[in-house]
């Protein structure tokens, strides 16, 4: 009786275990992109080391650090939030160009317009109080961008 019982539970944990691995060996949704290559390109920035950045204009005049990267649904960057006009982290104003704007040269961040331009810019506001958006970090688990 005793293998009976043994044969019996391990069916049972077979049975349990099967599906996950099917599960676990599903394809790749057609929507999503495979990786073209296992290193960095020269053409691409990471995120970490844009944050934090001087950008400069076409003069070579440093005109703002990057002071955060805006994500859409997708999870695609929407904008790139600058530091603009700020003197030891006072005064200054935060304003978001599209990231197709900024531009790489010599390893370092450009933006085709100048200080006083940004200046002039709409105040853009990293948190919402009327909804919390941008106020709270992500979830630890669950929640997927773009469904």
């Amino acid at each position: 009786m005793y293998k009976t019982t043994m044969t019996a539970v391990f069916a049972a944990i077979v049975s349990a275990a099967t599906p996950g691995a099917y599960a676990q060996t599903s394809t790749m949704p057609a929507t999503r992109a495979a990786v073209t290559s296992h290193i960095i390109q020269s053409d691409e920035v990471r995120a970490s080391k844009m944050i934090g950045s001087s950008v400069y204009d076409l003069q070579n005049r440093n005109i703002g650090k990057v002071s955060d990267l805006v994500l859409n649904k997708n999870g695609a960057v929407d904008v790139v939030v600058l530091d603009v006009g700020s003197f030891l982290g006072m005064g200054g104003k935060y304003v978001a160009v599209p990231l197709t704007d900024v531009k790489t040269d010599n390893n370092r961040l450009t933006l085709d317009r100048s200080k006083e331009q940004l200046q002039q810019m709409a105040a853009y506001e990293l948190e919402n109080p009327d909804t919390g958006a941008g106020s709270t970090t992500s979830p630890p688990t669950g929640g997927r961008l773009g469904r």
